[in-house]
């Protein structure tokens, strides 16, 4: 498998915040997206990074297996689904494995060329930035066209969906646009929680490093209780919420 190699950013041993329980996380290198709010820009350049196979990215995971037994592997980025094939090959051999996987997405990639490796993954983090496409393309440069349908896909096949929804004071924490996604979301049974993820300036040193105009440098985290109101917003519409 190590004929099958992927650019990678970096690895973090043990996660605590992405999917359920403990899990290695392997960030892809490369994103389509260009999200006004990314705190890994470094991760958007798809030459970056370092190139691994398969086989040798397993090698550095089975160590640590015994920690990820209530957890597991997730598939992070960047976009991981933008280097499909690599997903595939690394999802079949760590289910191989006995590990359970997520695939933390924005589905930014068309399912067409991605759909291999959503159906192997055990759960999707799937991040939908805004319902309103002009205010998804004024944060990210992209409609959300592609996270739509792979929500549908995720419907489809029963493929669990936690759902990610970054709330950035004056562009997604508005009640009417969090009321109308709490609305759009409530019939998919395949959501089985939301995750509301409070806006924060962790990576804006990285913007500058990079020499990138930060659009977002003098947004300040949105308050608790403004948190708190969007959570009880999809809480009114049935979901549940973390």
């Amino acid at each position: 498998m190590d004929a099958i190699t992927g650019r990678i950013h970096s690895l973090e041993s043990f996660g605590a915040v992405d999917g359920p329980g403990l899990r290695y996380v392997v960030f892809f290198q490369g994103c389509p997206l260009r999200c006004q709010f990314c705190h890994n820009p470094d991760s958007w350049d798809f030459t970056g990074g370092a190139e691994l196979g398969v086989d040798e990215l397993v090698g550095k995971i089975l160590p640590f297996r015994a920690f990820y037994r209530e957890g597991g592997v997730t598939l992070s980025g960047g976009e991981p689904l933008a280097q499909p094939e690599f997903a595939a090959a690394l999802l079949a051999r760590l289910k191989a494995e006995g590990l359970h996987t997520a695939v933390d997405t924005a589905g930014s990639v068309p399912l067409a060329r991605c759909r291999e490796a959503v159906d192997l993954a055990d759960l999707l983090l799937l991040d939908i930035k805004a319902l309103d496409p002009a205010l998804c393309r004024t944060i990210t440069g992209r409609d959300n066209a592609g996270a739509l349908a792979l929500l549908d896909h995720c419907q489809e096949i029963g493929k669990p969906v936690w759902l990610r929804h970054v709330l950035v004071p004056g562009l997604t924490l508005k009640r009417d646009e969090l009321a109308a996604l709490a609305a759009f979301l409530a019939p998919y049974t395949c959501v089985e929680t939301v995750e509301l993820l409070p806006f924060h300036q962790l990576g804006a040193h990285k913007w500058e490093q990079l020499a990138i105009p930060y659009p977002l440098k003098d947004v300040p985290p949105p308050a608790p209780e403004a948190v708190e109101e969007a959570r009880d917003i999809f809480r009114s519409a049935g979901l549940p919420v973390r």
